[in-house]
């Protein structure tokens, strides 16, 4: 994750034209942006293993002769 948020930095300083200092605020920014992106992986995960749980505990619903 380290390295994923180093080159993230890293493409966010040179897309703002490489300014000299403060090299906090971009590693920061990748950062956040990072850890949100890996977070919303997890909640997609968990969401569906959730549902595929759900849909296996339910009962199977019987057809109706026609």
């Amino acid at each position: 994750m380290e390295q994923q948020i180093r080159e993230r930095a890293y493409h966010m300083w040179r897309d703002a034209g490489s300014p000299m200092g403060n090299p906090d605020a971009f590693w920061l920014a990748a950062q956040r942006e990072v850890l949100a992106g890996s977070l919303g992986e997890i909640a997609n995960v968990k969401a569906a293993t959730s549902k595929k749980a759900a849909k296996a505990k339910a009962p199977a619903r019987k057809r109706k002769a026609a």
